[in-house]
């Protein structure tokens, strides 16, 4: 029976303070006994109270089991409303990342972190496939290893950011690299993504050149009708509708983030001309989630938006004001989203191919330190401050589950692959925060001129 209005709301609510509980227990046991990242306290709580574990056995009246199991296979294991409010506070989360970076670091270090990120997709995509190739019996360049290749390119924008700002090292140049290269990794996961969709079937594409998220798959050709090739012929793919995605994917991000530092100050002026309380804040959200959105629409991240936007307007007078107002707003929201994060991860799935999983996690770990950390060894850095970019780079979180789940409800991966994919997933994102920490402490991670 289809739940009414009230009963989500209330199911939802219920949720939220559960979560909120859990959230500030986990936090406090990870930095006060474990002395770690409260989100690492976070993510295990979401992995005990998750619809995996012990959610499902908590019965609400009205409203049935607190985080019920997913119906059929899907990376997205909680509500779509419960969902929706971790993307707005992780949306939150990366704004105000993009407030606290130093823009003349980001200017300075934009076309180093290219490259770093150029190496954290190009690495972790031919180990994923190759590995895929040894361990199955598929080939190497099967749908369901470009499929496993794709989410190892991925890296969690949202876990470094929390990181990086709990430990104030977000305007460092390593911090500022690692941000500015998850960004391009993001981007150019979206471009790996589309290749893979489209070598797995042919599929209609939309008229702005984007593949269409309901479409089984991707850029490639397409009969006038907008259906995909008939069953029995191969599709081929379109490098022209490729190359417009690419050009299109980083035309938006970098006119977003260029338009965002050049009309910073009459944003500035245009908010502080508002003298009711709290305005500044209140405007400050609207554009974020205003940019978000367009930048979604346009097939990028809407995370990416944020950060680009609160970075745009890091350079101006009110940016700390900005800050501190949301401080309240960041405590109480951003948590949800990592108590979420941990209860995607579905046990049951991570059992069935247990050695193949342990073997891509440690190629996951290898694939974005040595990819990343290498390249940033010649761009300046030395090995401390590189081995502090590879480790940034290293958790893999929502993307990699939502990329597996595309590839598990095309057909191109199994159950067994998708439990890989959670293993790598739930190994990175773990690792990250307990290894980026004691990485910071020390000197300078730049070579001495």
């Amino acid at each position: 029976m289809e739940q009414n209005l009230t009963e989500v709301v209330l199911h939802l609510v219920f949720q939220l303070a559960v979560i909120l509980c859990a959230a500030k227990v986990g936090g406090e046991i990870a930095e006060r006994f474990l002395k770690q990242p409260a989100v690492l306290g976070e993510l295990v709580m979401g992995m005990l109270i998750g619809p995996f574990f012990l959610g499902q056995y908590i019965h609400l009246p009205h409203v049935g089991a607190l985080f019920p199991p997913p119906v059929g296979h899907t990376p997205i294991a909680v509500s779509g409303e419960l969902w929706a409010f971790a993307q707005v506070a992780v949306i939150i989360l990366l704004f105000i990342a993009g407030l606290e970076t130093d823009l003349g670091n980001f200017l300075r270090y934009g076309a180093k972190a290219f490259v770093i990120g150029l190496g954290g997709v190009i690495a972790p995509f031919f180990l994923g496939a190759w590995a895929t190739s040894v361990f199955t019996e598929y080939g190497i360049m099967s749908p369901m290893a470009l499929f496993m290749g794709s989410a190892m390119t991925a890296t969690s924008v949202g876990i470094t950011a929390r990181v990086l700002s709990d430990i104030h090292k977000l305007g460092t140049p390593e911090g500022v690299s690692i941000l500015a290269a998850a960004v391009i990794d993001d981007v150019l996961g979206l471009l790996v993504l589309a290749i893979v969709i489209a070598m797995a079937a042919g599929a209609a594409v939309d008229e702005a050149g984007l593949a269409r998220p309901n479409d089984l798959g991707g850029l490639a050709a397409a009969d006038e009708t907008g259906h995909a090739a008939a069953d029995g012929e191969q599709p081929g793919l379109d490098w022209g509708k490729l190359g417009w995605v690419a050009l299109k994917a980083f035309g938006i991000w970098i006119g977003v983030t260029a338009a965002g530092i050049f009309s910073a100050k009459y944003i500035e002026r245009l908010f502080s001309a508002f003298k009711s309380s709290g305005a500044k804040i209140t405007l400050s959200l609207a554009l974020c989630f205003l940019i978000s959105a367009f930048v979604e629409l346009f097939g990028l991240a809407m995370i990416i938006g944020a950060y680009s936007i609160g970075l745009g307007l890091s350079q101006t007078a009110m940016s700390k004001e900005i800050i501190k107002e949301m401080e309240g707003l960041y405590h109480a929201l951003v948590p949800v989203f990592f108590v979420v994060m941990g209860m995607l991860v579905s046990f049951p799935a991570m059992r069935e191919e247990v050695v193949f999983g342990i073997v891509l996690s440690l190629l996951a770990i290898a694939s974005k330190v040595f990819g990343c950390g290498l390249p940033a060894l010649g761009l300046g850095f030395n090995v401390r401050g590189a081995t502090r970019i590879g480790l940034g780079m290293l958790p893999r979180g929502e993307v990699a589950l939502i990329i597996a789940g595309m590839g598990l409800a095309r057909g191109a991966i199994d159950t067994g692959l998708f439990g890989v994919v959670i293993m790598m997933t739930v190994v990175t994102t773990f690792l990250a925060p307990v290894l980026l920490v004691p990485a910071f402490r020390g000197g300078d991670g730049l070579k001495s001129s």
